[in-house]
């Protein structure tokens, strides 16, 4: 007996890949020129110098805990932050074969994988700046100024006068915000946002797993916001700023290219309003999602 025929798929061809990915770059360029940009005002924010608020004698009671290493490696942040929610995202897309899906989840987590990214780089812009402009002594500072021990400070003002390794000492006058902590609430919230979407998580049917899983990121993000705390490398209003932070740009950046992941609406390939658009345009007249 002869297999019967595949099925006759209606409506307008399914975007994968390889037939939509160049349309869905040139439609989105101006979106990665300013996600290049965002790269590039992101290393100068870390080159200048930020402000040195004055450190005097009687504040240094509060900023001699012990100079550790960092629990998480600065090296760590964009693997988890990052480079892990990206695997995920484009492990739904082998699964669902949509390229605007896989698309717009890298851009909004780093905005969708473009909101992915521009989530990460916006938060990490907005957390650089803020250092560089408060310039807040870490908790260790004092061993950041005096790593020999020997306190020295103006016989006036009674500041202190640093002996340190100047780029320890400036690293050192930036605690707040933590960027640990907006890296990790921007990638990983971004992460939750995206599962809660994709697994209906608040499809109101009572299946606690689903919220289990959207949660773990956030559990993930806030394990590393700890540490920096438990590390001494930041005040715990750093790390709850961060966080806030993070999660705040994760949430716009998300909400911008995805409907709410309410459960009552039409999840299939999660596209706005506006995206849709560019569906058509790129699909044809008489098109549909």
């Amino acid at each position: 007996m002869p297999p019967p025929p595949p099925p006759i798929r209606l409506g307008p061809p399914h975007p994968y890949l390889k037939t939509h990915g160049g349309k869905v770059a040139r439609l989105h360029l101006f979106d990665w020129i300013v996600l290049a940009l965002l790269i590039a005002i992101d290393v100068g924010l870390n080159i200048i110098e930020p402000f040195h608020r004055f450190v005097g004698a009687d504040t240094m009671t509060d900023l001699r805990y012990p100079l550790k290493n960092n629990t998480v490696p600065i090296w760590a942040v964009p693997i988890y932050a990052v480079i892990g929610p990206i695997i995920i995202i484009i492990g739904v897309y082998m699964k669902r074969r949509n390229v605007y899906d896989m698309h717009h989840a890298i851009l909004g987590e780093f905005l969708r994988r473009r909101r992915l990214l521009f989530s990460v780089l916006i938060t990490g812009v907005l957390t650089d700046a803020i250092k560089d402009g408060v310039g807040r002594p870490r908790p260790n500072f004092f061993w950041r100024c005096f790593p020999d021990g020997v306190p020295k400070y103006n016989n006036i003002t009674t500041q202190v006068i640093c002996h340190g390794d100047p780029a320890v000492i400036k690293e050192g006058h930036k605690s707040f915000p933590s960027g640990h902590s907006s890296w990790s609430f921007a990638g990983l919230g971004f992460l939750s946002w995206y599962l809660a979407g994709k697994i209906k998580a608040f499809d109101r049917r009572g299946h606690v797993a689903k919220l289990c899983i959207v949660l773990l990121p956030l559990l993930m993000a806030a394990m590393v916001a700890v540490s920096r705390v438990d590390d001494y490398w930041h005040h715990w209003q750093d790390v709850f700023a961060g966080g806030i932070l993070g999660l705040v740009v994760a949430s716009f950046c998300y909400l911008q290219f995805f409907p709410p992941p309410s459960g009552e609406q039409d999840h299939h390939g999660d596209a706005s309003v506006a995206e849709k658009g560019h569906v058509h345009r790129l699909l044809g007249p008489g098109s549909s999602l």
